[in-house]
């Protein structure tokens, strides 16, 4: 008797996409602060940006074209799930001081503690730029598992 071995097919899942193209433009108009580079985890650069207003204009006109790799490069690193990065950068960009953030992460108590202080006095709003993707990464590995 002939028996055909079946050999499993194998699925390719390309990377995820965890960062958007269009949020990261969105964020480039307020590049001279580096927002755009916090949001694609480049926080080094993205201080830089902050203090020297995207290298006195020079930086941010620059990134206009390195925000495509930028979004590869940040769509490889970071663990795609059930928290979209995009939701809980916008919240941080225009709600961050009340800690909206964090209530979408399910952070409630430091959300509290954020919208009571106004973001620990703009201190932990500056800590959630700086770290985030790694909070948002880290939530989603803990919820896919």
């Amino acid at each position: 008797m002939n028996q055909v071995s079946a050999k499993p097919t194998p699925i390719y899942i390309g990377p995820s996409n965890t960062h958007s193209v269009a949020v990261g433009y969105l964020c480039w108009l307020f590049g001279f602060l580096g927002m755009h580079r916090f949001y694609y985890g480049k926080r080094w650069t993205g201080t830089l940006w902050f203090f020297t207003l995207g290298l006195l204009g020079v930086g941010w006109l620059i990134d206009l074209f390195l925000i495509p790799s930028m979004d590869r490069q940040a769509d490889r690193k970071y663990v795609e799930g059930p928290l979209d990065y995009n939701v809980a950068w916008l919240l941080l960009v225009f709600f961050g001081a009340l800690g909206i953030h964090r209530f979408y992460m399910g952070k409630w108590l430091t959300g509290l503690l954020w919208m009571c202080t106004g973001g620990l006095l703009l201190v932990g709003w500056l800590y959630d730029l700086w770290t985030l993707n790694e909070q948002v990464s880290k939530r989603n590995g803990e919820m896919v598992r």
